[in-house]
């Protein structure tokens, strides 16, 4: 079996948040490499601000800290890397039902129903002096995958009921953590390989291209300045989302994209 992407990880029973924990460790001096994992997180949070809360011990919660030699406008990718790491983990598992987990741009894992399965959160530290003779800047890369709870919709909020499912109740069993963990270190080594080169950042935005979901559906974009919708036709090589409207094609380099049903 290939070696784990690292050895130093760091695991908690309660924190506030793995992210912040390896910021703080970053502005410290810690290196590439640092794993945080928690049973459970107070503070733990998503994109805009959203938060999600599940019983301890029942998720992987795990954050990485990254020291990527590429520029601020490549960092994105630091998350494409983990959020296929996390797919082919849970792949790797070998259980009926999780071979067709995709990733919804950007940072979404989810199955074929288009219910979450996963976020994917980075975090970067551009604030430090003294970057140019000091090691890369520090991005942070947490990832939470509902394992085992929800153990089925009726333990969710009403409002949540259909938008977000677990390993279990895709494999129809428990799923154990440790192993999925141990699956997502080693699937981390060669997608973290490929962020410092340009022909492995290609590769990247290419298996997103093979792995996502949003590609071939009809998407609203909203941005800090507005919404449009369009059709999602592919991925840039820098790995941004390519969507197809009535004036034209636009490329979206970020921003919240909803998947827009028919008929909604």
């Amino acid at each position: 079996m290939p070696e784990p992407w690292t050895t130093d990880v760091r695991r908690f029973g309660t924190i506030d948040s793995t992210n912040r924990y390896l910021l703080d460790e970053a502005r410290a001096g810690a290196p590439d490499g640092v794993v945080a994992v928690a049973d459970h997180q107070t503070a733990g949070r998503g994109r805009l601000g959203r938060t999600w809360e599940a019983p301890p011990g029942a998720n992987l919660l795990v954050s990485v800290l990254l020291r990527p030699a590429i520029g601020p406008a490549e960092r994105h990718l630091a998350t494409t890397a983990v959020a296929l790491a996390a797919v082919d983990a849970v792949a790797a598992l070998g259980a009926p039902g999780l071979s067709d987990v995709s990733v919804k741009w950007p940072n979404d894992l989810v199955d074929p129903a288009g219910r979450k399965l996963a976020g994917v959160l980075a975090e970067s530290d551009l604030a430090r002096p003294g970057a140019d003779d000091g090691p890369p800047d520090p991005v942070v890369v947490g990832v939470g995958i509902n394992v085992n709870w929800p153990g089925d919709d009726t333990e969710l909020p009403p409002e949540l009921r259909g938008h977000a499912v677990s390993l279990r109740q895709l494999a129809g069993g428990t799923v154990d953590r440790e192993a999925l963990l141990d699956g997502f270190l080693v699937a981390l080594g060669p997608r973290v390989t490929d962020l410092g080169s340009p022909s492995g950042r290609l590769r990247l935005a290419g298996d997103l291209l093979s792995s996502c979901s949003t590609v071939g559906t009809r998407v609203r974009v909203d941005l800090p300045d507005g919404s449009f919708e369009g059709t999602a036709t592919g991925i840039s090589p820098e790995g941004h989302l390519v969507v197809a409207t009535g004036e034209g094609t636009r490329t979206v380099v970020a921003g919240d994209v909803v998947h827009v049903r028919p008929g909604s």
